[in-house]
């Protein structure tokens, strides 16, 4: 981009001339007592990010059916729908009945097994007492090699027990921490918070393992998902930032957490998911809630940009007028797209020049102009 050359700033010049009436050219020229009081600003360059409207929509990390961990009829429903539930709150209970007797049948079944182990450690030290005194009366003349061999696999055979009666202790507490893990499992707690969208059992119902209770959505931990043209992915990165708003009115910014690589072959699009920054008094949001996301054609550049009240048409012609030493210079312009209040300039201005924003409808080139700040 460059300013226009001499001879195309002669031609512009005159075509602005021609621009305006001869005689009103003439009137302002009498009329003219000192400079005219304008207000000014300056072209500068700007990133310029394109984008596209995306409908999406709020999506739940987490979601998803609580089933029963254990099989057993259902004692009691603590939630109904739309109840408020946190993390390890009891949702519902199983009856428990013959979960506790079960847990007690294994308590004394443990106990009985740490009593064998105690018999047998008290048999082998019995026997190792009766084994010592063989050996002490190994140099005298009652001393019997077959007693004391018999007496030595004794022992072994106690040891051998012990570590049976010790491994049945271990087997006998396992299956003692199962039954507690059952009779805990039989109250069904949330293993989130969230809130209850659906009760999927009753009272008196029988449950198998894995049958459902109940329905979480846990509504603080939102996500949008928008299905995104997959000609445009190639602008989203994980990480970039965009805008929105939801249903048309809450602002909301995103940035871009994951594109999913499953493209749907109907609508050439890839779900892609955001994770969003919500404004003060974002509340009561939704599942499935309606959110429009500006998401970017490409990538961002800087371009030289002029404000829109400098910008004006006479004759089919667009111009700005510059202050150049207290002197207006009509200059034509070639414009692109608007940037906000501002329009992309592709040729004609240069960054740093000032141009005129108020009070350019009447000037002329080569008129005096006293500057102030809009």
């Amino acid at each position: 981009m460059g300013t226009l050359t001499w001879p195309t700033r002669l031609v512009a010049a005159l075509a602005v001339a021609s621009l305006v009436p001869h005689g009103a050219m003439a009137q302002g020229k009498r009329k003219a007592k000192g400079p005219i009081l304008v207000a000014v600003d300056e072209v500068v360059v700007q990133p310029l990010n394109q984008t596209y409207p995306v409908i999406g929509r709020l999506v739940a990390r987490r979601s998803g059916v609580v089933a029963a961990r254990i099989g057993g009829p259902v004692a009691k429903i603590n939630v109904d729908v739309g109840d408020r539930v946190g993390k390890g709150d009891v949702i519902a209970s199983l009856v428990t009945d013959s979960l506790e007797w079960d847990r007690r049948l294994g308590q004394a079944e443990v106990a009985e097994a740490e009593a064998a182990v105690q018999t047998a450690r008290a048999r082998i030290v019995l026997l190792t007492q009766e084994l010592k005194r063989l050996e002490r009366l190994r140099r005298s003349a009652a001393f019997s090699q077959a007693r004391y061999d018999d007496k030595r696999q004794e022992v072994a055979m106690a040891n051998s027990a012990e570590a049976e009666s010790a491994a049945s202790l271990q087997r006998y507490r396992a299956n003692l921490k199962l039954k507690e893990i059952a009779l805990n499992n039989a109250a069904i707690r949330a293993p989130f918070g969230g809130v209850v969208s659906k009760r999927l059992t009753e009272v008196g119902s029988y449950l198998k393992a894995g049958d459902p209770v109940i329905a979480l959505i846990d509504d603080k931990s939102l996500e949008i998902e928008a299905d995104v043209p997959s000609a445009r992915i190639a602008a989203l990165v994980p990480g970039t930032t965009v805008t929105g708003d939801i249903d048309g009115a809450s602002p909301v910014s995103a940035t871009v957490r994951a594109i999913v690589p499953e493209e749907n072959p109907l609508t050439r699009t890839r779900p892609v998911r955001f994770t969003p920054t919500f404004a003060n008094g974002h509340a009561n949001l939704a599942v499935n809630q309606s959110v429009t996301l500006s998401l970017p054609l490409g990538q961002g550049r800087d371009v030289v940009t002029v404000h829109k009240d400098a910008v004006i048409n006479r004759q089919g012609k667009t111009l700005v007028f510059l202050v150049n030493g207290g002197t207006a210079e009509a200059r034509f312009v070639d414009l692109g797209e608007a940037v906000g209040i501002r329009f992309h300039v592709l040729d004609g201005l240069e960054a740093g020049d000032k141009v005129v924003i108020r009070g350019n409808e009447r000037l002329r080139t080569g008129q005096k102009v006293m500057t102030k700040e809009p």
